[in-house]
């Protein structure tokens, strides 16, 4: 029976990455993004479904959990991807918009996705929970401090989600790149990792023997010293 795969953040840079590769293992995906032509695009290369969709709204990750398994009849792994950051903002200029913002996609969204899909697999004791992270997590930088804020609230939830998910048989995977060089960046970074290097080492998690789970994995480029 082929594995089924909901992968967020799908229209770019590692979400799009770890779609292809999952695609080429034969998976089947549902995908989502933001941007409906990049996403259309994607669903044509791959020919899977797909819902355009801001998962900012409050109502929006179980909409798209719901939608997700109505297309692929259940859903075996979520790859919580999506996410976005502001270019480098100091403290003193920080906004409570800002804050809002960074909180509903990088934080509640997943949260709330994981929530379901937690759920869903718990009644099947099988299931795999990815959330993609940030090595920022490990270090402290000047000028991303919402970002970093908002990774060290999904990193403390998926230490918690990671015992919980346990005792049910769910399997959870944290992901801390390092610096990708992806239109995350307002500049290209060709010494950063590539995103299907990135997406490479998330799917050898999702294919790794039924016996295994990593619960955390860390990887950076070689020209990353900040920590």
């Amino acid at each position: 029976m082929r594995r089924t795969a909901l992968i967020t953040g799908a229209t770019r840079g590692i979400g799009r990455e770890v779609a292809r590769q999952l695609h080429a293992a034969d998976f089947a995906l549902f995908v989502t993004g933001r941007d409906a032509e990049l996403l259309a695009r994607l669903q044509r290369e791959l020919g899977c479904p797909g819902l355009a969709l801001d998962l900012s709204p409050v109502d929006a990750p179980a909409r798209l959990y719901a939608a997700a398994r109505e297309a692929l009849g259940r859903v075996d792994v979520l790859v919580n991807n999506a996410g976005f950051n502001k270019a480098k903002e100091p403290i003193l200029q920080l906004t409570a918009a800002d804050l809002d913002a960074a909180y509903a996609l990088n934080v509640r969204a997943p949260i709330l996705l994981a929530r379901e899909a937690l759920r869903d697999m718990a009644a099947r004791r099988a299931g795999h929970i990815v959330n993609v992270l940030s090595s920022i997590v490990h270090v402290k930088q000047e000028n991303y401090a919402i970002y970093t804020a908002m990774k060290h609230a999904l990193h403390g939830f998926t230490g918690c989600l990671t015992k919980e998910a346990r005792a049910v048989g769910v399997k959870v995977t944290a992901v801390y790149p390092g610096g990708v060089n992806t239109t995350f960046r307002p500049q290209p970074r060709p010494d950063y990792l590539r995103p299907e290097s990135a997406a490479r080492m998330i799917v050898q998690c999702l294919t790794a023997p039924d016996d295994v789970v990593v619960h955390e994995l860390t990887f950076r480029p070689m020209v990353e010293t900040n920590f």
